[in-house]
């Protein structure tokens, strides 16, 4: 056979290989999000700054206790005034000592915080995980103020799919949530309605309800990780999708895009 001359041709050799049952779609799934690990950045999978679940050094242990139950982390940004001065990381198992030690000080707990740029790409920062075992980072941009964080299941998740657990939330708010550049992280099982709701889009195919299913139908096939397709005001890239179906997209939406290109 003659030998793959770029990424294209590789992938398009897995998914044939795939189709001749040599490869399941799960170790497709897991190949091809290995090769985009290296595409993305930082700013791609990060918890942006708003939604960033933090602790104030200000605050008794009664006071956020209750928060860290919660929200169900088991590691927490520690600030001190706001969100730019991050003093260190608090893990909730260390919080088991307040019940034990009279003396407890929450700065004596903290462990030090790790700081990256919003381009740093996810291979480098998966190799710097797993060499310093660090479980998390936070990510600052050019002004070096902070822009969110990212931690190592985050990017496993790209090559996995999404690990949930038992504290992962079902909610509806969860399925589209704000990237950067005036992008958006949307799951693909998010509902046409939802979807349309926070877009202004007017999306209706009587053959599916998801906004996964309608750029699938739209395209006549299931379509590949890193693959960007147009509909409306709409432009979509699959960031994570397998040979069965897509799982997450990134949605930027401009009113100038036309309503006929793909």
């Amino acid at each position: 056979m003659r030998e793959p001359e770029d990424r294209e041709q590789l992938l398009a050799m897995l998914h044939q290989a795939h189709e001749r049952n040599l490869l399941d779609a799960d170790a497709l799934s897991m190949i091809e999000g290995v090769m985009q690990v290296s595409e993305l950045s930082a700013r791609d999978i990060m918890v942006p700054r708003s939604q960033m679940d933090v602790i104030d050094i200000e605050q008794s242990p009664e006071q956020f206790i209750p928060f860290v139950i919660e929200t169900a982390h088991s590691r927490f940004p520690v600030i001190e005034g706001d969100r730019d001065h991050v003093l260190g990381i608090l893990l909730a198992k260390d919080l088991l000592r307040h019940y034990h030690d009279q003396d407890f000080d929450v700065r004596d707990m903290l462990r030090p915080a790790v700081f990256i740029p919003e381009s740093k790409r996810l291979n480098v920062l998966l190799r710097d995980f797993r060499s310093n075992r660090n479980h998390i980072a936070i990510v600052v941009d050019e002004y070096g103020g902070v822009a969110g964080l990212v931690t190592i299941e985050d990017v496993l998740e790209q090559i996995v799919g999404d690990i949930e657990d038992e504290h992962d939330s079902d909610d509806e708010e969860d399925n589209i949530t704000p990237a950067k550049d005036g992008r958006f992280r949307v799951r693909a099982l998010t509902e046409l309605e939802q979807f349309n709701e926070a877009f202004g889009t007017e999306f209706v195919d009587p053959n599916v309800d998801t906004i996964g299913g309608f750029v699938t139908d739209h395209l006549g096939r299931v379509p590949r990780r890193g693959e960007v397709t147009t509909i409306g005001p709409c432009r979509f890239e699959v960031l994570r999708a397998d040979a069965r179906q897509v799982h997450v997209l990134m949605v930027r939406v401009a009113a100038t895009l036309s309503a006929d290109a793909t």
